[in-house]
């Protein structure tokens, strides 16, 4: 076929707009059954897995290979689409949602006689058919694509990265925290008081000044709750267990708890017991059961503990002790201590050569370089997104007594002491992040409404501030009726630094005490550990029932420990190679664990007035604008245009996968096209493939004597890069495999439970 001839441009621009403007409904869509393919009366198109290019608050900038035939062009046709899109997001389930797409460039490498108005003239009308739709792909795929790309990360000089108090212990054990000296109040049951300033279920006995501690179906005695040691006691006396009882009531109480079982089995409400390690200050507990037992890493020089839920390493060449902590690298020639706080990227070289897949793999994600690392930092930076409703969101701020404010070191805002929202006051105006969402108003009280802007200054908060994380909730675009607006997960104290994720800013935050006692987030103490699906979430020993009363209802703390009011890291199950080609699965999956309170991975769900509803494409009252130029809608939607609908474009729902067609076609930044055959690359000329590798003479000159050989040469590889195309190809194949391990890992999870430790707003704790 002469590809030049006027009777091939008519009939390739028309199969174009008859059926390339119905590929965008699954441009962006990943169900792990790469390529798509989508057929009309007269033609079929094959999308092949988006590649993402970049991602600038909530637009996502992708570049994806398509091909299609049509009843007149039999071969395929294959060539690249450029697109700027608006996302939404829903952690909980793995997805990102596509809406607002705008159509940037089209590109049919080896066809060269389109003439660019009609190029134009198609981008044209593909954008306004696109705005029609809503596509899904998986985050996992996401974030696999945009970590190839450079991430503009720094370390921030403000972090604080001293060790914490660092406290080994050869028998199972549990560190209660208090934030400074024990607080108690009055229970609200007579002789009773509670200590307010921990997470931990603590009683005062006031008649003979005794203290009881509760925890995973233990109950402990003490003479005084710092200085003396607590003994496991076999039942409360019966003024604790009345109250005990009545606490019971109003929570959904469920332990998870595998020593209860055993309890159970035994009879014994003593067997088991762990020990109680009480400190005021910041601290970690590290643990073994008995005497330390190693094992080796394969293809490592590296030993790690076996007998420990802790991720504790030794190097085999210089016995050195490696642990990882919120995040955070510590090292020591004792395990008993002192501690040195030592850089990811400084760690010997084997700790980058742990296998995925292997015992200890779950620490790739602290280790810089490495792919899990990569995922992490790119995680951290897609948010969660909403659309706030401006009319129903509400918002409500209580203060013991009168209103105070200190300023904010470095910045010239001043933030609310004694409070627990966030209100931070610059230029006479108050602005209050609450759960997610900004509210201003003109007075410390409000009346609050939502805030279509919020002050650079914010930007200048630093670590050592508790309000520090408010800087990582945006407002991306507004409407008359609705503000699209996320966070990403500093704001549940997620933070990048550098190459790697760490938890918290190491900051120890003062407490305020006024009537009543305000929390401030914390770093260390409950064993916070990173990994693909959860994000950050609790050590195994804090789900066994230890924080059950002490962080929800009528007595909880109004946030402040970990964040938001209404947000908690969940509680892991027991983690089991959550990397790598084998699937994850539970070890002692018969328990019901409490993964998270409920809907936590998402604070907008958790908003009481229901004005947050996720932030993909809704009706034509409430588009948004392309761009974020307020006003400059695009056409309308109803639902005769939407996939499914008795007319419009019913016929352009895609199918499974495409039958005997490979996720193996890519395109780089110029359009090209190229596909990996069985690792052999070959770029797509317009008529039919031709393999990328460097051919030589037919001919070799035979040399003459005395004469130097002459090299065969090597042919035009137009600019092919293969090692940019090895790295897409990898991160395909993660991306692809991460999401299947998601698959596998929810189907084989034990049932949730629904939320025995809920946390909800309101009010401080009085004295």
């Amino acid at each position: 076929m002469n590809m030049k001839t006027p009777i091939f441009k008519v009939q390739f621009f028309q199969g174009i707009l008859m059926t390339c403007v119905l590929f965008i409904p699954v441009l962006l869509l990943a169900e792990g059954s790469w390529p798509k393919e989508i057929k009309t009366a007269k033609s079929t198109i094959v999308i092949y897995q988006p590649q993402p290019d970049s991602m600038k608050g909530d637009h996502l900038y992708t570049r994806a290979a398509i091909s299609f035939t049509t009843t007149k062009i039999i071969a395929p046709v294959f060539g690249a689409v450029w697109s700027d899109s608006r996302f939404s997001t829903d952690r909980e389930s793995g997805k990102c949602t596509i809406f607002d797409i705008k159509i940037l460039n089209v590109r049919f490498p080896g066809i060269d006689t389109i003439d660019p108005t009609k190029v134009q003239h198609f981008k044209k009308i593909l954008e306004e058919e696109a705005a029609k739709w809503e596509m899904e792909f998986s985050l996992d795929e996401l974030k696999s694509s945009l970590a190839l790309n450079k991430v503009a990360a720094g370390k921030s000089a403000d972090f604080k990265n001293d060790p914490p108090e660092i406290i080994y212990e050869k028998q199972n054990s549990v560190l209660v925290l208090f934030d400074n000296d024990p607080v108690f109040k009055e229970s609200g049951t007579s002789g009773l008081k509670r200590a307010i300033n921990t997470p931990f279920l603590v009683l005062q006995d006031v008649k003979d000044n005794s203290y009881y501690l509760f925890g995973a179906d233990y109950w402990y005695k003490s003479s005084d709750p710092v200085k003396s040691p607590w003994k496991n006691i076999p039942k409360p006396p019966s003024n604790v267990a009345k109250y005990f009882d009545e606490l019971k009531k109003q929570f959904d109480y469920s332990d998870p708890n595998a020593l209860k079982a055993e309890n159970k089995q035994s009879g014994n409400k003593t067997a088991g017991a762990p020990n109680i390690v009480v400190r005021t200050k910041p601290s970690e507990l590290i643990q073994s059961k008995g005497e330390p037992k190693y094992a080796p890493i394969q293809g490592t020089q590296l030993l790690y503990m076996t007998n420990t839920d802790d991720n504790i390493f030794m190097t085999i060449d210089k016995n050195q002790y490696f642990i990882l902590i919120s995040g955070r690298w510590y090292q020591s020639s004792v395990i008993a201590g002192p501690w040195s706080f030592i850089d990811s990227e400084n760690l010997p070289p084997d700790f980058a050569r742990i296998p995925e897949g292997s015992e200890k793999d779950i620490v790739l994600a602290s280790i810089a370089g490495t792919n899990a690392a990569k995922d992490a930092v790119m995680d951290a930076q897609i948010p969660q997104t909403a659309a706030v409703d401006r009319k129903s969101a509400k918002c409500e701020v209580k203060y013991d007594g009168d209103p105070k404010f200190e300023k904010i070191k470095g910045t010239s805002l001043a933030r609310g002491m004694n409070t627990s929202s966030t209100v931070l006051l610059f230029d006479k105006t108050y602005y209050v992040c609450d759960n997610a969402v900004w509210f201003i108003g003109h007075g410390p009280t409000g009346p609050w409404v939502v805030a279509t802007s919020i002050p650079d200054e914010i930007q200048k908060i630093p670590p050592e501030d508790p309000s520090y994380n408010v800087k990582y909730v945006y407002i991306y675009d507004v409407q008359p009726d609705v503000v699209y607006i996320g966070y990403t997960p500093g704001y549940t104290s997620c933070y990048i630094y550098g190459t790697t994720v760490v938890y918290g800013t190491g900051w120890a935050y003062p407490p305020f005490y006024g009537p009543y006692y305000y929390p401030r987030p914390v770093t260390y103490g409950f064993s916070m550990n990173y990994n693909p699906w959860f994000g950050w979430s609790m050590g195994y020993s804090m789900s066994v029932g230890w924080c059950t009363f002490s962080v929800g209802g009528p007595m909880g703390h109004p946030g402040g420990w970990w964040g938001p009011p209404m947000y908690r890291p969940p509680y892991p199950p027991p983690y089991n190679h959550y990397y790598g080609s084998r699937p994850p699965a539970y070890r002692g999956g018969g328990n019901t664990i409490n993964i998270n309170n409920s809907h936590n991975t998402n604070i907008y769900n958790n908003r009481t007035d229901g004005s947050a509803k996720p932030a993909r494409q809704p009706s034509a009252s409430v588009r948004p604008a392309t761009g974020n130029q307020t006003g400059n809608k695009q056409p309308g939607v109803n639902d005769k245009t939407r996939p499914g609908s008795n007319t419009g474009t019913k016929d352009a729902k895609p199918s499974d996968r495409a039958a005997g067609q490979k996720n193996n076609v890519y395109t780089d930044g110029k359009g090209d096209v190229y596909r990996n055959n069985n690792g052999d690359w070959q770029k797509n000329n317009g008529k039919n493939w031709e393999s990328t590798q460097p051919k030589q003479q037919d001919r070799t000159v035979q040399p003459k004597q005395q004469d130097k050989p002459v090299q065969p040469k090597t042919q035009d590889r137009s600019g092919f890069n293969q090692q940019e195309m090895d790295k897409q190809n990898s991160a395909r194949e993660r991306g692809t495999q991460n999401m299947n391990n998601r698959s596998s890992m929810q189907q084989s999870s034990p049932a949730r439970s629904s939320g025995s430790s809920r946390i909800g707003g309101g009010g401080g704790r009085k004295k």
